[in-house]
C-alpha cells in the first residue's frame, strides 16, 4: 500500500538492537524531544513512511534491507537510504557541519568551502526524493526536515508535480547577506521555492527566508500579516513585527509559516513523577548541601557559548567570594560524534576553562563546577532542572533551544530563575526570562547577579506566565496546527520548467 503521509528525517524512529542474532527494531526507549512528535502524525494516516539514511559499509550494501517495520507500530514502515561511511562523512559531517551550519548560524568565519561536496549533497539528497516519491500515494502529503535536505523539493517536483510537499526548517535561517554567502545560494533557493509549505520557528527567519528569496528570484509578495499571539512583535533581538505568509515563484504558491516547536509537559511531569526520579531528586539536594545550583546543558558546539558562559561564571567567583562554597554550575557539553572535526577546539576551549576555574577556586568539600561530557539519561537531566535555582542558557544563536522550555516544565510555575539568551528562537515566546546579551560582558554578568539576587514572589510570577506558554503552546498544539494545515493543503498543478538545479 502507498503512503499517504511521507516524513523525511536524518534520524532513524527507533532503537536497532539484536536479540538471540537477530536484528530488532524497537521504539526509542527514552522518547523525547522531535522524534514521537512526528511519529503522531501517523495516527491518522492507514498508511505512513519515514524515511532516513544508514549508514552500512560495502559488504553490509549488498544485502541491505530498505524497508524496515517497527514492533508495535504498524500503520508505518521505516524506508532507509545506505550511505557508505565516506559518503556520511562528505555529506553530513564536512557540507553539512563546515560549510551550512557556519553561515545558518551567521558565523561566516567558520564557513569552509574547499571542503564541501556538492556533488555529493546532491546525490543523497537525489536518492532521498526518490525513496520518498517511492512510496508516496498520488496526492500523499511529503513533509521534509531540515537543511541537511534542502534539495529534496525540487528533486519531488520533478518527479511527482502534484505532490504536496511542507519542509520545516530547524535551525535558524540568517539574514540575506550572511546566506547569499553560500555559492549554491540559488539552487537552495530554487529547490525550497518547490513546496507549499515552508515553515520557520519564528517570524525573522521566515523573513529572512523572504528576502533571500527576494534577493535572488523574481518572487512576488501574496500576503502580509501582523505578528500576533504569544510571539512578541517588537522590543526583543529577534522580534518581528510583521511577516509575509505566501509568495509566488512562477506558477508556485508558497505558504510562509513561522511557528516554534514547544516541549512535551505531559511526559516531562510524568517522567518527574516515578519513582525512580523521587529518589534520584531527594539524593540531589542532599548532595547540594544547601548550596545554590545552575544548570547550563547542551553540548560542544561554538554556536553553544560555552566559553561565554564558563568566563562569565569565573568572573562571579573572583567579584563574589561571598559565593565561595556556596553554589555549584553543572554544565553538560555533551562531545561531538567522531569524525565532528570542527568542535575539536571547541571541547578543547571547555574542558581547559573548567580546569583553570576549578583548580583556582576549589576547596576540599567543593569543586565549583561538575562538567558532563557523556550524555546524562533523560531522567537525571529533568532532576537537575527540578533542583536548579537557575537554569543558564545563553548560546549565540539557536533555532529555537527547547532545554529553556524543559527547564520551566520541571518548575511547573513554582520559581527558579531562566537566565536566555536574546539571540535563540525562544527568546520571542518568553519575555519574562531574564534575556541577555551573550556577546557583552556586562549583560552576562548582569544576568547572573539578577537572577540570584530576584526575590521568591518574582520568581513564582515570571515563571508562572512562562509555565502557561510553554503548557497551551505544547508540541501538540504545533502539530495540531501544522496537520490543520495539512488537511487544507491542496497543490495547485505546477507548469513544468526548466532545471535550474544541475
Amino acid at each position: 500500500m502507498k503512503s499517504s503521509l511521507v516524513i523525511l528525517y536524518h534520524r532513524e524512529p527507533y532503537d536497532e538492537v539484536v536479540k538471540d542474532g537477530k536484528i530488532q527494531y524497537l521504539p526509542k526507549k527514552s522518547p523525547n524531544g522531535i522524534l514521537p512528535t512526528l511519529k503522531s502524525f501517523f495516527a491518522d494516516v492507514n498508511q505512513g513512511t519515514w524515511v532516513a539514511w544508514k549508514q552500512v559499509s560495502v559488504k553490509q550494501k549488498a544485502d541491505f534491507q530498505s524497508l524496515v517495520n517497527i514492533e508495535g507500530e504498524g500503520n508505518y514502515n521505516v524506508r532507509r537510504i545506505p550511505l557508505t561511511p565516506d559518503q556520511v562523512k562528505h555529506f553530513y559531517h564536512i557540507t553539512s557541519k563546515e560549510a551550512f551550519w557556519p553561515i545558518l548560524h551567521s558565523f561566516p568565519y567558520h564557513f569552509a568551502y574547499e571542503s564541501s561536496d556538492w556533488e555529493n549533497f546532491h546525490t543523497i539528497n537525489r536518492l532521498f526524493a526518490e525513496a520518498a516519491c517511492e512510496e508516496a500515494a498520488d496526492d500523499a502529503l511529503i513533509w521534509i526536515h531540515d537543511y541537511n535536505l534542502w534539495l529534496v523539493p525540487y528533486y519531488i517536483r520533478k518527479i511527482k508535480p502534484n505532490a504536496r510537499i511542507a519542509f520545516f526548517h530547524h535551525t535558524p535561517f540568517p539574514s540575506v547577506d550572511i546566506f547569499n554567502i553560500l555559492p549554491w545560494r540559488e539552487e537552495i533557493v530554487e529547490s525550497l521555492l518547490c513546496c507549499d509549505v515552508v515553515g520557520f520557528h519564528i517570524p525573522r527567519y521566515s523573513e529572512n527566508f523572504v528576502n533571500v528569496a527576494r534577493s535572488l528570484k523574481p518572487v512576488e509578495i501574496v500576503q502580509k500579516e501582523a505578528v500576533s499571539g504569544h510571539l512578541t512583535p517588537v522590543g526583543t533581538a529577534l522580534a518581528e513585527p510583521e511577516v509575509v505568509t505566501q509568495l509566488r515563484y512562477k506558477e508556485q504558491l508558497v505558504k510562509i509559516d513561522a511557528f516554534p516547536v514547544g516541549t512535551n509537559p505531559q511526559h516531562i511531569l510524568s517522567v518527574l513523577k516515578q519513582p525512580e526520579a523521587q529518589k534520584r531528586l531527594t539524593e540531589i539536594k542532599a548532595e547540594l548541601q544547601g548550596r545554590k545550583l545552575i544548570i547550563a546543558a547542551g553540548r560542544v558546539d561554538y554556536v553553544k557559548g560555552n566559553k561565554e558562559k564558563l568566563e562569565a561564571f569565573g568572573r562571579l567567583l573572583d567579584r563574589r567570594p561571598d559565593l565561595h562554597g556556596k553554589i555549584h554550575l553543572v554544565m553538560t557539553c555533551v562531545q561531538a560524534a567522531d569524525g565532528m572535526r570542527v568542535y575539536k577546539n571547541a571541547q578543547s576551549q571547555i574542558e581547559q576553562l573548567v580546569g583553570k576555574i576549578n583548580g583556582r577556586y576549589a576547596k576540599l568539600n567543593w569543586t565549583p563546577i561538575l562538567l558532563f561530557t557523556q550524555p546524562i539519561p533523560l531522567t537525571e537531566l529533568l532532576c537537575y532542572y527540578k533542583a536548579a535555582d537557575i537554569c543558564w542558557t545563553t548560546p549565540l544563536r539557536d533555532g529555537l533551544n527547547l532545554v529553556a522550555k524543559e527547564y520551566i516544565v520541571a518548575q511547573e510555575g513554582n520559581g527558579g530563575a531562566l537566565i536566555l539568551s536574546e539571540f535563540v528562537g525562544a527568546a520571542v515566546e518568553l519575555p519574562e526570562a531574564i534575556l541577555t546579551n551573550p556577546y557583552s560582558l556586562d549583560r552576562m554578568d548582569e544576568a547572573l547577579d539578577r537572577a540570584l539576587a530576584m526575590s521568591p514572589e518574582e520568581k513564582q510570577a515570571r515563571m508562572q506566565k512562562m509555565y502557561q506558554t510553554v503548557t497551551q503552546y505544547d508540541v501538540k498544539y504545533w502539530a495540531d496546527r501544522l496537520l490543520d494545515q495539512f488537511k487544507h493543503l491542496k497543490h495547485e498543478t505546477v507548469v513544468e520548467k526548466e532545471p535550474i538545479l544541475v
